[in-house]
């Protein structure tokens, strides 16, 4: 059974910075691909980033040169590290997992996930992060 439990949300300041954890448990960590998303509250869940098999990473417009996803094959976790947070990015953040992503995959995931569509096999409990200007 495909585990998956993120760790790492809390509450900082405009311009801050946070790392988030997603540890992982149940199945063949690299043969998949990896994402985070993130649920505001009134908003659909979006695509934030996502990261292939081969390391290769996707971000969202609304993200990138901000954030960075990598994953510790190792240790079966996957990291997302957050900087220069906005109160834009206040929201619920969800790892996820696609056990069997076609290429191209992960990159759609983390630019046109809106809530529908994929198949994705797996998803974390959440955790949230809190913004405040």
């Amino acid at each position: 059974q495909v585990r998956l439990v993120e760790s790492g949300g809390g509450s900082v300041q405009s311009g801050g910075s946070l790392r988030l954890s997603c540890a992982a448990s149940g199945y063949t960590y690299n043969t998949d691909c990896m994402g985070w998303f993130r649920q505001a509250p009134g908003k659909e869940r979006e695509g934030v980033a996502g990261i292939d098999i081969n390391g290769t990473p996707s971000y969202a417009d609304s993200v990138k040169g901000r954030f960075t996803i990598s994953r510790d094959n190792a240790e079966n976790t996957l990291y997302l590290r957050m900087n220069a947070l906005s109160p834009e990015d206040t929201a619920m953040y969800y790892c996820a997992a696609d056990l069997s992503a076609p290429p191209g995959t992960c990159a759609w995931y983390a630019t046109q996930y809106h809530g529908t569509g994929g198949a994705l096999d797996a998803w974390g409990q959440g955790t949230l992060v809190i913004v405040s200007s």
